[in-house]
């Protein structure tokens, strides 16, 4: 399998080499050639997989320069982490199907894709003799979830921001209570945004990258989407067992489109109809649902919201999508980046027949987040955290009565328990995870959003290349 880039700024590349390259060296992002097809006899011939041997049936079809004893082996170690024996079980209430995806090492969904690619990198540098920095940015369990896929681990040192007090407490906190060598936290006096910035011209300073030896954990490295694709696949299947119509509905709280655009990929891997619809469900910071439902992808003033991994404005993925609905036009494609980069926005309504056929959308205030943790808790005795509750009130709204409906629960409500208990005036049960983690002693660099600044405290702390 080889990977180009959205922008057509380089030569094809193999999977590794995606991996480890992260963004683009165009400034692109990378994707696969092509997209494998599963057949209707394939699908059915999965039902009584496992999860880590579903993931390997799905992620070797894209991966072919990694001998298939070593990839069982990575994802075997990775999942083995997850408290739950279906690593993303799927539980029932009412009409609604939720899908856990928090049962990794930091409560999140982040944690199905970064177990998996902390173990890779380490896979591929040993290979390779060689060291990696790895620098992201964060809006609250992305960089927790990496920290612990990376914690501890030889050859790489890993930099992480996030927006300082704009994540919960304990999104906080489960970050810089890691106190492994190998581990930077770095708080900036800004948004997420700003950080996400930051990385990305870090990234697209070539030397510097190639000096440093820098990777990139963040959605915008393609194994992070290709791990969370399995999940989409996984739930299907288990619905399709127990349901009359092997069609169904997803709803998804997005607001970087990585989560998302994995459903997009699953959708055209799997036989038409399988999936009917992936409902995109935003916060009040709307960039997403506006580009939905009217052509309108724009920035605009970031909104603090009770679900802060969504207070996002540019979405990383948001270039991958682009790129498929210019018909794999990479001229296209980066025109259009490159006018968002100077203005802020790009008129889409050109398009919004073939956005309309790929995705709903939808937008959900704090408020309406609110009620809904409240009237789920009451009818289902179920608690939701304020993002799985975008995506359910996002459901309730632009459900189909005859279709299935498969809500992605990002998060453990322990993670946002000041939200929860406002709602619901009870505490969420707290994961023993989590237990006396207020008390823990913890380390992180406060910052400026300074790109310069930044880059030189990444060269100061970096494992040398040389070495």
């Amino acid at each position: 399998m080889q990977y180009l880039s959205t922008r057509g700024g380089i030569p094809p590349i193999s999977f590794t080499q995606a991996v480890m390259m992260g963004l683009a060296e165009d400034g692109g992002l990378l994707l696969p050639r092509t997209i494998p097809r599963i057949g209707c006899e394939t699908l059915l011939s999965w039902q009584e997989l496992s999860y880590p041997e579903l993931a390997f049936e799905i992620m070797s079809r894209f991966i072919d320069d990694i001998p298939g004893s070593d990839l069982r082996e990575l994802i075997n170690k990775s999942y083995a982490t997850f408290s739950s024996d279906e690593v993303t079980p799927l539980v029932h209430h009412g009409d609604y199907h939720i899908l856990e995806l928090f049962h990794g090492p930091t409560l999140a969904f982040k944690d199905v894709a970064l177990q998996f690619l902390g173990n890779l990198f380490e896979y591929l540098l040993k290979a390779d003799n060689s060291i990696l920095n790895i620098i992201g940015a964060t809006s609250g369990d992305t960089g927790s979830a990496a920290i612990y896929g990376v914690r501890g681990k030889e050859r790489i040192n890993i930099f992480i921001l996030h927006p300082h007090k704009r994540v919960s407490e304990v999104q906080e906190r489960q970050m810089t209570t890691v106190l492994d060598d190998n581990v930077f936290n770095i708080a900036i006096e800004g948004s997420f945004d700003d950080g996400q910035s930051i990385v990305k011209r870090i990234f697209n300073d070539i030397s510097f990258k190639n000096k440093y030896r820098l990777g990139s954990i963040n959605s915008i490295n393609w194994a992070r989407v290709l791990a969370q694709v399995v999940y989409y696949v996984h739930s299907c299947i288990h619905v399709a067992k127990h349901e009359k119509d092997s069609t169904v509905d997803f709803a998804i709280p997005t607001g970087n489109f990585g989560d998302i655009f994995a459903g997009y990929i699953a959708k055209k891997m799997l036989p038409p109809g399988t999936i009917r619809q992936l409902i995109l469900a935003t916060n009040s910071n709307d960039i997403l649902s506006r580009f939905i439902n009217n052509g309108d992808y724009s920035l605009s003033d970031l909104k603090i919201t009770s679900s802060p991994s969504m207070d996002i404005q540019a979405a990383s993925n948001f270039e991958r999508y682009l790129y498929y609905l210019m018909d794999s036009d990479s001229a296209k494609t980066k025109k259009l980046m490159e006018e968002f980069a100077a203005n802020g926005k790009i008129d889409l309504s050109d398009s919004q027949d073939q956005i309309k056929r790929d995705f709903a959308a939808t937008t959900v205030s704090d408020a309406e987040v609110a009620e809904t943790i409240s009237s789920f808790y009451k009818e289902f005795d179920y608690i939701l955290d304020p993002h799985t509750a975008i995506g359910v009130k996002a459901a309730m709204d632009l459900k189909t009565a005859s279709v299935p409906i498969i809500c992605l629960a990002t998060a453990h409500p322990a993670k946002f328990g000041d939200v929860v208990k406002d709602a619901i005036n009870t505490s969420p049960d707290i994961p023993e995870s989590l237990h006396g983690i207020e008390t823990k002693e913890t380390r992180c660099k406060l910052m400026a959003a300074d790109k310069n600044a930044i880059q030189a405290f990444v060269a100061e702390h970096s494992l040398d290349a040389s070495s």
